[in-house]
């Protein structure tokens, strides 16, 4: 069953769902583009490993248990060892997991140089203070002095987004493709709740056209093989942060209509 939302799900950002959506998006970008960018470019998944955090808050108080004696036998000497203290308290430390993410690069065929890398972003990616918000940040640049483009999918609401000298009307949803020709202009594609995802074009090098990158169509393949509707409860409210008013009532009129909330 498909997604009852237009465009982007908002559902999908539950981290018991992100992980496998963004691995599953990145393979079906690699395929979408192999199928027409050979025998000159190849697609290729490059991943990286970071770390994400498993919050514990919970901390436990421990009374000590009551110490057990052995008697000795009568006319045994024996020194009495020191007996360990209980730790009164309990607490935690963080606990990480590993985090396997994905860019879909398009090489040229032979000496595998980058032609084009897309970025799709990650919850960890837009966290001020984690160590993948600033790796990601040092690789954009890097890849913004080079002479490869740039395709920078962001489909999560939360977080803070990679920066744009401009302003840009605001929206929960971005798609921003930076050509290496056209350096330090950028285009944008806002995207809100109601929108269908667009059909976004991929550059290659010159004099090769954009090859169309069907967003929406990708996004809706990886939600059905994913088995997401088995998965969302579309009772309960979507992932923080909270929506505007009148998103929220978009979404529970959306919701009701197509049986999803009853």
């Amino acid at each position: 069953m498909p997604s009852p939302f237009p465009g982007m799900d908002p559902y999908i950002e539950h981290s018991t769902i992100w992980s496998d959506f963004h691995g599953g998006l990145a393979e079906t970008i690699r395929a979408e583009l192999n199928a027409v960018i050979q025998p000159n470019y190849v697609a290729r998944m490059t991943p990286y490993v970071t770390y994400d955090v498993i919050e514990v808050t919970q901390v436990r108080h421990v009374s000590p248990d009551v110490s057990v004696w052995q008697s000795q036998p009568a006319g045994t000497m024996t020194l009495e060892a020191p007996v360990i203290t209980p730790a009164p308290v309990q607490s935690a430390v963080a606990l990480e997991v590993p985090l396997r993410l994905f860019t879909v690069e398009i090489r040229m065929v032979g000496g595998l140089q980058l032609v084009t890398a897309v970025e799709i972003l990650s919850p960890v990616n837009k966290r001020p203070g984690h160590e993948a918000y600033q790796s990601y940040l040092r690789k954009r640049r890097e890849l913004l002095r080079s002479e490869a483009h740039l395709l920078e999918i962001d489909l999560l609401r939360a977080g803070t987004r990679p920066p744009l000298e401009t302003p840009v009307p605001p929206a929960p949803y971005y798609v921003t493709l930076s050509r290496a020709g056209r350096r330090p202009h950028v285009d944008v594609w806002p995207i809100q709740l109601a929108d269908k995802l667009p059909v976004l074009p991929v550059p290659l090098l010159e004099p090769d056209p954009d090859v169309p990158l069907d967003l929406g169509k990708m996004v809706t393949a990886v939600y059905e093989r994913g088995g997401y509707t088995s998965i969302i409860d579309y009772r309960q409210p979507p992932p923080v942060p909270k929506l505007a008013e009148t998103e929220d009532k978009w979404i529970a009129e959306l919701l009701a209509k197509t049986g999803r909330r009853l």
